[in-house]
This record gives structure tokens, C-alpha cells and sequence, in this order.
């Protein structure tokens, strides 16, 4: 539920909001029905690794990978297929770390609220 959510929120704002949006989505996302830290964290890395590339493939492959290919050499990489798992890899991580601290932030204030009701 998770993985479907974030892909789809992500693949709709990515079109008008900045790269970012990835970190928000996947914070409230995981905040608010993540079951697990585990699933917080791959889920949401696996959605934005996969949402990424996908997209990336589908604005490359038209041109022959071309800007790519240049990127690619451009940062030392060299391969524009390894651009692309380096991106994926990227962003998925920066959404993993994300959802897995939304479902903390949860964990946490579901803490302090029994905490205030014992006091």
C-alpha cells in the first residue's frame, strides 16, 4: 500500500513541484500508514527507485540516450545506463531515509501521547 501510494502521489506532483517533493511525500506517507520501519524504508526506496528510472527511461530512449550518454561522461560516469542506477539509487535512498523517519515521528508521538496519559 505504501509502494502504490508514494509512486502515484510522486508521479503526479514531480510534474509541476521540484525534485524534492519525493521527501515530503514519502515523510507523511510513511507517517501516516507505514506498519513498520522496514517497510517504511523499502517501500518508499523501492517506489522513487523505480518511479525514477522508469521516467528517466521514457525521456531517454526517444532521443538514443543522447543527453544522457552526455551527462554520463559529463560526471565521470561514462555509461548512461550507470547514470541512471546511480539516480535511481539516489533518490530511492533519500525517500527510504525519509519514510523511515516519518514512521518514526509517528512512533514518537504516539509515545508522548501515552506518556501524557499516564502523567
Amino acid at each position: 500500500m505504501v509502494f502504490i501510494v508514494i509512486a502515484i502521489i510522486c508521479f503526479f506532483l514531480q510534474m509541476i513541484a521540484p525534485w524534492w517533493v519525493i521527501i515530503v511525500i514519502s515523510f507523511a506517507t510513511c507517517g501516516i500508514i507505514g506498519k513498520t520501519g522496514k517497510i517504511a524504508f523499502w517501500q518508499s526506496f523501492l517506489a522513487i527507485f523505480l518511479l525514477w528510472i522508469g521516467y528517466a527511461l521514457f525521456k531517454s530512449l526517444p532521443n538514443d540516450n543522447l543527453l544522457a550518454g552526455r551527462v554520463a561522461v559529463m560526471t565521470g560516469i561514462k555509461l548512461w545506463w550507470a547514470l541512471l542506477l546511480v539516480t535511481g539509487f539516489l533518490s530511492g535512498l533519500v525517500a527510504g531515509i525519509s519514510g523511515y523517519c516519518g514512521y518514526q515521528f509517528r512512533m514518537a508521538m504516539l509515545a508522548k501521547k501515552t506518556d501524557e496519559k499516564i502523567a
